[in-house]
């Protein structure tokens, strides 16, 4: 028996998102605290069993809208490689052992929080594939509060507190990306006739494109004011952390583009791991904020 459609079912890919727990230890100039790094990485991988065991309820929830989709009909249940009762197996066995992880190295009330943010993210992401996905707005709000858990995770897993500046571009750029998400799905909508989504038929283009220019802006306006924020300047004692805004710039400008021109923002995982302008400006944001806070 190939075990490939299993680890297909846990989207191994998408685990890509859960690097938003490092960013807490990222902007604090803590990531070469090894201890620190090893709280994080572990919270980590509990985080990214728990998402695995929402993907395995969200294939079997949908399995019949899937083999409709033309690319979805591909996954591991729609296409019958993987049974029903199989999916439900390995759903609890990616829970158990997030679960295990956090008590196996967490200790203490960091221990009870951090099982409290897990299980809230799996609680409202079960209801979200159930229910809140049907309805327009609130879906992809639901998708950028769960990347706002992932960094409180991340800053309950190294005891760093979050700065107001850290969760609102979180919020905007998670916002942006499910916006971006969803504008496909309109386009899909629209060629085919058939909505994969309950609430494809309360967006439309006109109205995508109008939200995503508005958040761009008001993210990239954000970044820069927190680069520029006095309290940031003296916390890493650095008055050139603004010149880092060219990658976010540039980065969310070429994401307009994949999105708007190339209609190709489906998945915003596959952009991360194949456009490599993208991949480029990511880069030099890590690469330019080592430098400036670490050098």
């Amino acid at each position: 028996m190939s075990l490939r459609p299993h680890f297909q079912l846990l989207r191994p890919t998408q685990w890509a998102k859960n690097l938003f727990i490092f960013l807490p230890l990222f902007f604090h100039g803590k990531l070469l605290d090894i201890d620190l790094l090893f709280q994080c990485a572990m919270a980590c991988i509990a985080f990214s069993f728990a998402a695995s065991s929402i993907y395995c309820f969200n294939d079997i929830y949908d399995v019949a809208l899937d083999r409709l989709h033309q690319s979805k009909s591909k996954r591991p249940i729609a296409s019958g490689k993987i049974t029903v009762s199989q999916a439900y197996i390995m759903m609890g066995i990616c829970m158990t052992v997030a679960i295990l992880v956090i008590f196996i190295f967490f200790r203490g009330k960091q221990l009870y929080l951090l099982l409290a943010m897990i299980i809230c993210y799996y609680l409202m992401n079960i209801a979200y594939c159930i229910r809140l996905k049907s309805y327009a707005i609130i879906d992809v709000l639901i998708i950028a509060i769960g990347f706002v858990l992932r960094i409180y995770v991340g800053g309950q897993a190294t005891g760093i507190w979050l700065s107001e500046w850290m969760v609102i571009m979180t919020f905007l750029l998670a916002l942006f990306l499910a916006f971006a998400k969803r504008r496909d799905d309109v386009i899909l909508y629209e060629k085919t006739g058939i909505r994969y989504r309950g609430n494809t038929n309360r967006y439309n283009l006109e109205f995508m494109n109008q939200i995503l220019t508005s958040i761009s802006t008001i993210t990239i306006i954000a970044y820069i004011m927190y680069t520029l924020s006095p309290e940031v300047i003296a916390r890493f004692q650095n008055h050139h952390l603004y010149l880092t805004s060219v990658f976010v710039l540039t980065g969310i400008i070429r994401y307009l583009q994949v999105t708007i021109v190339d209609s190709k923002s489906g998945s915003p995982t596959k952009i991360l791991l194949k456009d490599r302008f993208v991949q480029l400006c990511i880069l030099g944001w890590i690469f330019s904020f080592l430098i400036l806070i670490y050098l």
